[in-house]
């Protein structure tokens, strides 16, 4: 019989040297692979044995009209994404102005243009003579309303005029963001509302929204190629008159893909560039880069003393 108490007994030995290490390992992740290599390869061998002529793609890929094509995509994508921007960042201020003559008709811009689909707008502006046949300014300007609306300037007008819908309610959330106390600073230091608008709330605003603003850049280059139904001739409206002729469809149709995803990824660059810029800590950030915080924080502690 042992006799021997517990404590008497020898407690194991669990020294690291004496541990084996098990690496941890997920089956799961190989099988998602491997289904996901599968797939991948699959529609990669469809798209390699399927009707596509590449020979035409390439030929294609640097055309001159391509090429003129999408130009005018860029050009009409930088010019609604400006229109855009100056209005989202009018009337978003508008949106939280005292005057509710203001507020409503912001409101009423928002409603119609962000309620309805933009190529409906699109198509609006193209026929927009149909409802104003001349365009008469006294002293500036009298001329038919389809000579002034040509098909770039619907493209501009309708892109621009849905976009700046959205990016009205962005403005005015950014604008909200900024912390109450600086606009009091500002006040207090005898700035203006158009002067705290302007120096205290508008460069925050801008670097809150920024990724948004990159968002709508990509997507703005992406809806350009509705002008392509009001006869703009952008890169897929040049694309769809070579095809109407030589009947290669879905090889001109991949050339659109191929400048669309080499425009989309320039701007993501760009994008990711200007976040990790404007994303940097102010504390951390050169003197001269906290400019908005000299105007709300020194001079109001300056004050105080």
């Amino acid at each position: 019989m042992n006799t021997s108490s517990p404590s008497s007994a020898q407690a194991p030995d669990l020294s690291v040297a004496t541990l084996s290490v098990r690496r941890l390992r997920h089956p799961g992740r190989w099988i998602s692979g491997a289904i996901v290599l599968v797939l991948l390869a699959l529609v990669v061998r469809a798209f390699a044995i399927g009707q596509i002529r590449w020979d035409v793609v390439g030929e294609f890929l640097t055309a001159r009209v391509i090429i003129t094509g999408f130009g005018w995509t860029l050009l009409i994508s930088a010019c609604a994404l400006a229109l855009g921007v100056a209005l989202g960042f009018a009337f978003g201020i508008m949106r939280l102005s005292e005057n509710p003559i203001l507020r409503f008709a912001a409101w009423l811009y928002v409603w119609i243009f962000r309620g309805t689909p933009v190529l409906l707008q699109l198509l609006i502006w193209f026929n927009i003579g149909l409802v104003f046949p001349r365009l008469y300014i006294p002293g500036l300007i009298d001329e038919r309303m389809v000579d002034v609306v040509t098909p770039f300037v619907a493209a501009v007008l309708g892109l621009g005029v849905n976009e700046g819908s959205y990016l009205t309610e962005v403005v005015r959330g950014g604008i909200g963001s900024v912390d109450r106390g600086q606009k009091e600073a500002a006040h207090t230091l005898g700035m203006t509302p158009a002067q705290t608008m302007r120096r205290i709330i508008l460069p925050q605003t801008l670097r809150l929204i920024l990724p948004v603003l990159g968002n709508s850049a990509i997507g703005m280059l992406k809806f350009s190629s509705l002008a392509a139904t009001i006869a703009m001739g952008e890169m897929l409206n040049a694309a769809q008159r070579i095809y109407f002729i030589n009947g290669a469809v879905i090889e001109l149709l991949f050339v659109c893909a191929t400048w669309y995803l080499l425009g989309t990824t320039v701007l993501s660059i760009g994008q990711y560039y200007l976040e990790r810029h404007f994303g940097r800590d102010a504390a951390t950030a050169p003197a001269g880069k906290q400019w908005f915080k000299s105007w709300a924080r020194r001079p109001a502690v300056e004050g105080e003393a």
